[in-house]
C-alpha cells in the first residue's frame, strides 16, 4: 500500500468520525504491520492512540475484523488468551479492519475513541474508500 492510498483511507476515516461526532485516533498499517499513517483528532481520548494502533496491528495479523475476533477469544472459545500471545498488543474488540485493494490485504486500519460500534463504522469507511477506483 502506498502512502497516498493510506492517506485516502485515513482521510475517509477522519471524515466519518467528524460526521458521526466521535473524536478518534486512526492508525493505518501496511502489510508488514508497520504504521504508515496516523491522526488523533482534537478531543480524542488519550488512550485511543495506542488502542487504535493495536487494533490495526491485530486486524492485519489475523486478516480479519477485530469485531469478529472478540467472540473467539472468550473463555471456552478456540482463541481464548490470544490477547496475551504477542509482545505488541492484540486488541479483540471492534474498530480494526483489514484494508484490501484488488482482493489482496495490503494493510489494516484501527480506530479508537468512540463506542465499539462507532469505531467499527469509522474503520469500515476507511476500508470502503480503497475498494473504489
Amino acid at each position: 500500500m502506498s502512502y497516498e492510498q493510506a492517506r485516502r483511507a485515513l482521510d475517509a476515516a477522519l471524515e466519518k468520525a467528524r460526521e458521526i461526532g466521535s473524536p478518534s485516533s486512526v492508525a493505518i498499517v501496511d502489510s508488514g504491520r508497520e504504521l504508515i499513517a496516523f491522526a488523533r483528532q482534537d478531543e480524542a481520548l488519550l488512550a485511543s492512540t495506542e488502542i487504535s494502533a493495536g487494533k490495526a496491528y491485530t486486524a492485519c495479523s489475523m486478516k480479519m475484523a477485530t469485531k469478529d475476533i472478540g467472540p473467539l477469544t472468550q473463555p471456552g472459545q478456540p482463541l481464548y488468551g490470544l490477547e496475551h500471545t504477542h509482545q505488541r498488543p492484540l486488541v479483540t474488540f471492534g474498530g480494526g479492519r483489514p484494508l484490501e485493494i484488488g482482493g489482496e490485504i495490503v494493510g489494516a486500519v484501527g480506530v479508537a475513541g468512540g463506542t465499539v460500534d462507532q469505531d467499527d463504522e469509522i474503520a469500515a469507511a476507511a476500508a470502503a474508500v480503497l475498494t473504489q477506483p
